[in-house]
């Protein structure tokens, strides 16, 4: 996960109604993430030879105050899967934002350090994110950017300009990697529009990579 400060304002027009930015140390961050789908089903039905597959997606950090209750989330600019039927499943059943484009990945180990690509394919030209990590797992550190990143187990969806969508998301707490190095090469202006074009030129503030794990996403969502 690249993970970039970015002004708040930029955001504004994709904050679905009724959550809030989430800052961490007065910094707003929006991350490009690369994953692996593995052995995905519906209704706990496995989707046969579509189960397996690529993830690249940008998104940003929110929250839902109700009462006493903080309920930190993330919002997905676009999600970008290797499989057409894939992106509409999913852009027809949670009104998410997905599209359907080439990817590729490849995971490699070298003694005590592990390399992780995905690659992905826009306007005939290969995008890449690459990580150089070690392979020995840590726990992440209470109030590192890692905690912040990854810790947030809802999901916000945007529907119109008064209603949102909230979901949650299952997962143990994850173990997070060492990152030695990394490479990003990204056509945002292509994959996100002229809104983020500016972060191709711009350093992520961090790098960060963890353990996978199993993953539930509640069926029930909560329209507010």
């Amino acid at each position: 996960m690249a993970n970039y400060a970015i002004n708040p304002a930029v955001l504004k027009p994709y904050l679905p109604n009724g959550v809030e930015i989430d800052f961490y140390n007065n910094k707003t961050y929006v991350s490009l993430v690369g994953f692996m789908f593995k052995r995905t089903s519906l209704f706990k039905i496995p989707i046969p030879f579509l189960g397996t597959f690529e993830e690249v997606n940008l998104r940003f950090y929110v929250k839902r105050v109700e009462g006493d209750i903080i309920k930190r989330g993330v919002v997905f600019i676009n999600e970008t899967v290797p499989y057409k039927l894939v992106a509409w499943l999913a852009n027809k059943l949670y009104k998410e934002h997905y599209i359907a484009i080439p990817t590729k990945n490849s995971i490699g180990h070298n003694g005590s350090d592990k390399s992780i690509k995905y690659k992905w394919k826009i306007n005939k030209q290969w995008n890449h994110l690459v990580v150089n990590a070690s392979k020995e797992k840590n726990e992440m550190i209470p109030g590192s950017i890692e905690e912040f990143i990854f810790e947030h187990y809802y999901g916000y969806t945007k529907i119109n300009s008064e209603l949102s969508q909230e979901y949650k998301v299952n997962h143990p707490r994850w173990q997070v990697n060492k990152v030695i190095d990394y490479s990003v090469q990204c056509d945002f202006k292509s994959m996100y529009g002229n809104d983020f074009s500016f972060l191709k030129n711009q350093t992520p503030d961090s790098v960060i990579i963890a353990e996978g794990s199993p993953v539930t996403v509640n069926w029930e969502r909560t329209t507010f």
